[in-house]
């Protein structure tokens, strides 16, 4: 096999046998070591995409902590809201649904009220909740017209997290829909959105109540963002999440960017539509050359709650388009490469997708 030679071309066309690639591509290391395609790939996702494993688990195991934490609130915070027995506290985002890459920079949790009688009216798809007078730790938590406002509620999980002993020298705020717990000891910070779950309406469906930032409340359901992620995981044998992480990872290093909640739907809308696994340099090219279109097209919130999630302008779009359609032909140059067995142009190729980490 040919290693590390010079080609007089600056690419070439696509070539026959793309499904040996893994198998055939070799790139030269420091030690002299061959390794294979797929070892290469390894490195990267482990050392520049994924999670540590050390970082994951301190991760969870803080986040298990806080747990604990928070259910006690009720007992040892005075006028501090009754929460929704056994379901407390819920993990939602991109930590959950194991699609974060690095760094580990957040963790969000939903701290979920008893809506103790408390019922919402929605208008455009802004909530209200009206507390009743019968819900007397809610109510100091209102308005003067009795409707809960959110941005209190944010408050006085705020300032309750500073009773315990650890978070007593913390950076604690809000930001947005969530109380922010940040500690010097963790890179990461804690967003803790406070949150209601709805009875079952007409349609058999209920629904978690979160802040919508400016005082009043909105509509979610982080439950079918991790079934869809886990179910769509586990059709493709487990290859799913990884790809997301590696696709979120391409995201970041493009000129337009994509927002995450946005391209992991995008991903997992694209293997609906297909049927079986075909490797990982043939569905990268395959996903790229799909973005180059269905970038234009509306990405609809499986929730069935925000509409199109696709809110790019069009000048964006093309400029996605683009830069999906520049991936192809670096994909399809590489595998021609690899063929041949031209590692350096192969490999360098593989950088003009993922950047220089690779």
């Amino acid at each position: 096999m040919k290693v590390n030679q010079k080609l007089k071309f600056p690419y070439f066309p696509i070539c026959s046998g793309v499904e040996a690639i893994e198998e055939l591509y070799y790139l030269k290391k420091g030690d002299g070591i061959l390794v294979t395609v797929n070892s290469a790939f390894n490195d990267f996702i482990r050392d520049y995409v994924d999670l540590d494993g050390k970082i994951t688990t301190s991760g969870r195991n803080s986040r298990d902590w806080l747990y604990d934490q928070l259910k006690t609130f009720p007992d040892k915070v005075e006028n501090f809201p009754i929460l929704y027995k056994d379901k407390e506290v819920m993990s939602f985002g991109s930590f959950r649904r194991r699609t974060k890459i690095r760094p580990l920079d957040d963790i969000d949790l939903m701290l979920v009220f008893s809506g103790d009688g408390t019922t919402y009216f929605e208008n455009n798809g802004t909530i209200t909740l009206n507390v009743p007078d019968s819900a007397e730790l809610l109510k100091k938590l209102t308005n003067d017209d009795g409707v809960l406002n959110s941005i209190r509620v944010i408050e006085k999980i705020k300032s309750s997290l500073s009773i315990i002993p650890q978070y007593q020298k913390a950076e604690i705020h809000r930001r947005q829909e969530a109380a922010t717990l940040d500690l010097s000891s963790y890179d990461w910070v804690f967003d803790i959105v406070p949150a209601f779950i709805t009875t079952r309406d007409g349609n058999n469906k209920d629904y978690y109540i979160i802040p919508d930032g400016a005082g009043n409340w909105k509509k979610t359901d982080p439950r079918l963002d991790n079934d869809r992620a886990t179910n769509i995981n586990q059709r493709f044998n487990g290859n799913i999440l990884g790809f997301i992480r590696l696709i979120k990872y391409w995201n970041t290093n493009c000129s337009i960017k994509i927002s995450s909640y946005l391209i992991e739907n995008i991903v997992i809308d694209y293997f609906e539509n297909r049927f079986w696994w075909n490797g990982r340099t043939q569905e990268l090219r395959d996903f790229f050359n799909d973005l180059s279109t269905s970038i234009f097209n509306s990405h609809l919130d499986p929730k069935g709650i925000q509409g199109d999630l696709n809110t790019l302008d069009w000048d964006s779009r093309q400029k996605v388009s683009s830069q999906a359609n520049e991936c192809v032909q670096n994909i399809n140059n590489a595998i021609y490469y690899e063929n041949q067995g031209y590692s350096n142009e192969a490999l360098e190729c593989w950088r003009n997708v993922f950047g220089s980490n690779f």
